[in-house]
């Protein structure tokens, strides 16, 4: 069930069902780039190593959606001139969908990862809190890929404040969006060339995966929120009409997605293991990235009919992307103990079986995080929403999917 606003066409917050799947090839992206790296494939196989550490792009398929899918809400109320989502509630829902799962997998990383074994109470507060990149140089083992997660809850936290610009007095106004969308990408820009390197010398922390450095892939999102709300309106422009032409072909999205993510696995993109590349290298590799979760993202909200949707809209792929969460917070955990408890060592290959047998445990461990914790914390922060907000929301369930 959705709602409509009293402008014919336009959604509130309509269903969007291929895009629980995108989370899933998100998160199953990024556990096999931390498989292959800890296998030792970067370095064995040229190009296609190389691939396989281009598979952080899962991290900008999240960004980009979490862009699109938290943006939309406020630029169709404005649209639709009815009120703009509650800034407390929204901080709620935001606290019970990501920080339950998060405090489970840090307890977990801290105390079973063996590197972790020791622990002092500066590295469990940093942690708990997601401050770790603000401060430290390296995160706990089994949580390295939780910087994402800081980078994301700063935009949670800004959200509310970047959207009050856009649709200041509820007023819809497309131009205010596009100087976001411009502004922020030019922010990452700035970061990169100018702020990134001095600050990093300067402080204990990593200030080249803070929010600013990947503001450009929240960008894109807003921008197909921004499109998608003119479609529904009637009133795109003239030039973004192949946006949707595009989505709604999402064989050629997929062919491009892979023309893309070939040229980020070239020298263009900058290096494969710990090295820095160059500000250009780093740049091309940002907006590489951010077309790929464009691209993706459109199959799912203009490609809406076809083989593809339905596909894409079954219910066991569909329970994946529910579970995504679950995947992306808990495989380094799994990995690790898949390597302490087997002969398999890191970087001496059995790089398939280890790759197989931690993703067996991963989703096992994700499903009953899923039913244990994910879906009673979504419940917990619904609690006390009105009557017609649940309505909106078509219960629960259908809030726990469309939250990213």
């Amino acid at each position: 069930m959705t709602s409509r606003p009293a402008h014919p066409g336009l959604e509130l917050r309509p269903a969007f069902p291929v895009l629980d799947p995108l989370r899933a090839v998100g998160a199953l992206a990024v556990f096999t780039t931390h498989a292959t790296f800890q296998g030792g494939e970067y370095l064995r196989h040229g190009v296609v190593g190389t691939m396989f550490a281009r598979l952080d792009v899962g991290v900008a398929i999240f960004f980009v959606l979490s862009g699109f899918l938290l943006s939309r809400p406020y630029l169709a109320s404005a649209a639709a001139q009815a009120p703009m989502p509650r800034v407390r509630r929204y901080y709620t829902k935001r606290f019970w969908r990501i920080t339950p799962l998060y405090f489970v997998t840090v307890v977990a990383a801290l105390l079973l990862v063996t590197e972790n074994s020791g622990a002092g109470w500066q590295r469990w507060f940093t942690t708990l809190t997601l401050t770790g990149p603000y401060v430290d140089k390296r995160l706990p083992q089994g949580l390295t890929q939780m910087w994402s997660l800081t980078a994301e809850v700063a935009f949670y936290v800004l959200l509310p404040l970047l959207m009050w610009l856009v649709v200041r007095q509820g007023r819809f106004a497309p131009w205010r969006a596009w100087a976001l969308v411009v502004s922020m990408v030019a922010t990452t820009v700035v970061w990169v060339v100018f702020i990134s390197d001095p600050l990093e010398a300067a402080s204990t922390g990593t200030p080249g995966l803070w929010l600013p450095a990947f503001a450009s892939w929240f960008a894109a999102g807003i921008a197909l929120a921004l499109l998608h709300v003119q479609f529904q309106l009637g009133q795109l422009p003239r030039a973004a009409h192949w946006v949707v032409e595009l989505g709604r072909q999402p064989g050629v999205c997929w062919v491009l997605i892979a023309a893309l993510f070939l040229m980020s696995a070239t020298p263009l993109a900058g290096p494969v293991m710990f090295q820095v590349g160059t500000h250009g290298q780093i740049l091309t590799k940002q907006f590489l990235y951010a077309a790929v979760g464009i691209l993706m993202v459109i199959t799912g909200i203009f490609g809406v009919n076809g083989a593809y949707a339905r596909v894409m809209s079954s219910r066991l792929l569909g329970h994946l992307g529910h579970i995504s969460y679950g995947i992306f917070s808990i495989h380094l955990v799994m990995m690790s103990l898949v390597y302490r408890f087997t002969d398999y060592e890191v970087f001496f290959g059995d790089t398939l079986k280890v790759w197989a047998l931690t993703l067996v445990l991963t989703i096992a461990a994700a499903e009953l995080l899923y039913r244990a914790v994910e879906r009673p914390g979504v419940r917990f922060g619904h609690r006390g929403t009105p009557k017609s907000a649940a309505t909106q929301l078509a219960a629960t369930q259908q809030a726990a999917r469309t939250s990213n």
